[in-house]
């Protein structure tokens, strides 16, 4: 059984047109009008409201804590993130990856951000 779940950001109303979450759409099992959790082998994290408009970084982060929360309690599973809120939310690494910092040793982090 694969355990490795693809991590990307989505938006709520779960329109995975573009990015990383048409990547997970199209390959690993996101599905189209869920914005928030697991889904096939991906996880989605919402950068984006229900309109597509970029949410504030605290929102941001209270769906992060809930990702770490859900790979705390799934250490079977491998969660490779991708870098969420830095693509088409237009956030920077800077501004993301510390929300990362209590992540599990089960999260596969983009390049860098362990150390942020």
């Amino acid at each position: 059984m694969n355990n490795e779940i693809f991590v990307f950001g989505s938006n709520l109303a779960g329109r995975h047109g573009k990015g990383a979450a048409l990547h997970a759409a199209k390959f690993h099992g996101a599905i189209y009008g869920q914005g928030i959790g697991l889904q096939g082998r991906s996880y989605g994290i919402p950068t984006k409201d229900q309109q597509i408009q970029t949410l504030p970084l605290p929102a941001i982060q209270r769906y992060v804590n809930e990702f770490l929360a859900f790979a705390q309690e799934h250490p079977q599973l491998t969660f490779n993130v991708t870098r969420i809120g830095c693509g088409l939310a237009g956030y920077t690494d800077h501004q993301i990856a510390p929300m990362f910092k209590d992540a599990p040793t089960n999260c596969n982090l983009p390049e860098g951000w362990r150390t942020q």
